[in-house]
């Protein structure tokens, strides 16, 4: 596979020298100096904990870079899992168990588009979207990708090519209702028309 060019972020010498020497053992990873930073495929961080200032890096990693990052941390709990989450955390590491290789696994991962969690941080992330569905969701007639059933019904048989008068007769529906639902979606999820809105639900797996 390609190089995997990774960042190191530690909060302190001695587990940057560590962790440098762990993704400098690999053939596979190219660790970056600080300058090189934002051709980064992978960005790494070790802290004790998720302070205010780490999240705040991590914010402005997200927005300025968007890379997955791999967080090397000695404790972190479910509220601060999903701030986590939601700065491009996608996989974490126990700083105590923390090797050559599970180091070298967690950044592959990440390069791949996919994640590494502790099982105890995968139970609590299915509990939050349990508690988001049950809660947030249902009470509104949304499902996980944020579209009703309608509207899901609507965009499958776009995808089968049929018009808003066809759609209209098959569901039963006016046309004006038609429209509205396709209106209602693509202005909610900033789609262009009626073909974005349907490669949008094909490539999201929605349909």
């Amino acid at each position: 596979m390609d190089q995997v060019r990774v960042a190191l972020q530690a909060m302190d010498p001695l587990s940057h020298a560590g962790l440098a020497s762990f993704l400098q053992s690999r053939p596979e990873l190219t660790l970056l100096r600080a300058a090189e930073r934002a051709d980064a495929t992978v960005l790494v961080v070790s802290t004790d904990r998720l302070s205010t200032d780490v999240v705040a890096m991590l914010r402005r990693s997200a927005t300025e870079t968007g890379v997955p990052v791999v967080l090397i941390t000695n404790e972190i709990n479910e509220t601060e899992l999903l701030t986590a989450v939601e700065c491009r955390v996608v996989a974490v590491l126990p700083r105590a168990a923390v090797t050559a290789e599970r180091l070298a696994h967690s950044v592959l991962a990440a390069a791949s588009g996919g994640g590494v969690m502790p099982p105890n941080l995968v139970g609590e992330l299915l509990k939050h979207i349990e508690r988001l569905q049950r809660d947030v969701l249902t009470p509104h007639g949304l499902n996980a990708s944020g579209l009703t059933p309608r509207e899901i019904d609507v965009l499958r048989l776009m995808a089968d090519g049929l018009d808003t008068s066809e759609i209209a007769g098959e569901l039963c529906y006016s046309e004006r209702t038609v429209k509205n639902v396709i209106y209602g979606l693509t202005h909610r999820l900033k789609l262009r028309n009626r073909s974005h809105a349907v490669a949008y639900a094909l490539r999201s797996g929605m349909i």
